[in-house]
């Protein structure tokens, strides 16, 4: 087996708890048997994933969070790191964007922490 393109597409946690939903759902009153691996992979990634912000995401939201950044200027890496780990503080926000303090303005920043946690302006 190789590796036909190392990095065809960038998956959220999102696709990736949604998938393993699937996989889990699928393989519930069948006997057909499957690897035990993977039995243990899907429970322990479906275990870590829903401790995450994916696990309260929809398609709807995400697509709003993608359109609200837009004005930004961030990398798809970035986009997807701060849709998966959803940074509370602007320390953590630093630590995901390089150059942050370089590339954007503290109104900026502010404006971009407002939109990653709505619920800390209320």
């Amino acid at each position: 087996m190789s590796v036909v393109d190392e990095q065809v597409a960038l998956l959220s946690n999102y696709e990736v708890f949604s998938l393993l939903k699937e996989v889990r759902e699928g393989n519930q009153g069948k006997k057909k048997r499957n690897p035990q691996n993977l039995a243990t992979i899907v429970f322990e990634t479906s275990k870590y994933l829903d401790k995450m912000p994916c696990k309260d995401q929809s398609p709807e939201m995400i697509e709003t969070f993608l359109k609200a950044l837009r004005p930004f200027k961030l990398t798809k890496a970035e986009k997807l790191q701060l849709l998966n780990l959803r940074p509370e503080t602007d320390v953590e926000f630093h630590l995901l964007v390089a150059e942050c303090e370089e590339r954007f303005s503290e109104a900026e920043i502010s404006s971009i922490m407002s939109i990653l946690n709505p619920a800390q302006d209320e």
